[in-house]
């Protein structure tokens, strides 16, 4: 191990500094990256390529690297054959409502754990940390017997949107990183504000929430992404044709359209998560390290 300026490195900046060290590092550098590169963006690569090929060039064996004669027509095919309109608006309308549901709740209760410290706070965030260890397959048959028959009032919440909203509130781990976030806030402006008479809803809206906007955009991005790409769950409550998110409806229609249309359209479906992480990084990143800022 060397030291420089007080930043430890497994390579001294002396072995970096010469012809073998030198060329060994930067070559297992590239390696690594180019590795991980192709890991990562290889099946994005073959999805993309996949949906311009015709249907015996997709089937063909060994798989061709490029579309010997792209067929652009398949996107139009699948957007169309597939429904993707309808299919798509639905899973914004849960995602929708996945966000504001996980903002306020949640929010609620990292701010009560984090800031107003009620009687067995810490003991609560341990049992509501301790779900994080359950299999989420676990859950699904006490989910799906609580949504076709809800306690106390006796409804059916299936191809209803609150069967997907309800179970995504309790979500340990964003309240986790909520709270983190907001431990990481100054008590002093908390007991400043408690001196201009505010009280801790008045406290939470104008001083928490302005100060909490980069890990309240990883929450809604975490809850935008765990609507779009969950497939069992809306499959399971959502029966009904009209109320399908995108996942499950391109799965529907699937056994009777051809490989390469359905390919097409699961591209269309992936394209608005990949803006959004491209557009917000800066803010993921932000958000999921400010919370350790605090030392």
């Amino acid at each position: 191990m060397a030291q420089d300026s007080g930043t430890r490195t497994l390579i001294s900046q002396a072995q970096l500094q010469r012809g073998p060290g030198r060329a060994i590092y930067w070559t297992l550098l590239a390696v690594v990256i180019i590795g991980f590169t192709l890991v990562f963006l290889g099946p994005l690569y073959w999805m993309v390529t996949g949906a311009l090929k015709s249907g015996q060039e997709i089937a063909q064996t060994p798989p061709s690297l490029f579309p010997q004669d792209p067929q652009w027509q398949n996107y139009a095919d699948a957007w169309n054959n597939l429904a993707l309109a309808k299919l798509l608006f639905n899973t914004f309308y849960y995602a929708a409502g996945a966000v504001l549901f996980q903002l306020v709740f949640d929010t609620a209760a990292a701010y009560s754990l984090s800031k107003l410290r009620p009687v067995f706070g810490n003991a609560i965030l341990g049992m509501m940390l301790a779900t994080l260890m359950i299999p989420a397959m676990v859950l699904i048959v006490p989910q799906y017997v609580t949504v076709i028959d809800l306690p106390i009032v006796h409804i059916s919440l299936l191809d209803s949107p609150f069967a997907i909203w309800l179970p995504l509130v309790a979500n340990a781990f964003n309240i986790f990183l909520l709270k983190r976030f907001f431990d990481s806030i100054p008590e002093d402006l908390m007991a400043a504000a408690l001196m201009d008479g505010a009280t801790p809803l008045r406290t939470l809206w104008s001083i928490i929430l302005p100060m909490s906007r980069p890990i309240l955009g990883v929450v809604s991005i975490f809850a935008v992404t765990a609507v779009w790409k969950d497939f069992l769950w809306p499959k399971l409550v959502m029966p009904s044709p009209e109320t399908r998110t995108v996942s499950v409806g391109i799965y529907a229609f699937a056994g009777g359209t051809p490989m390469n249309v359905v390919i097409a359209a699961s591209v269309i479906a992936a394209i608005p998560t990949v803006i959004i992480f491209l557009i917000f990084q800066r803010n993921i990143m932000s958000g999921l390290t400010a919370g350790g800022l605090k030392g």
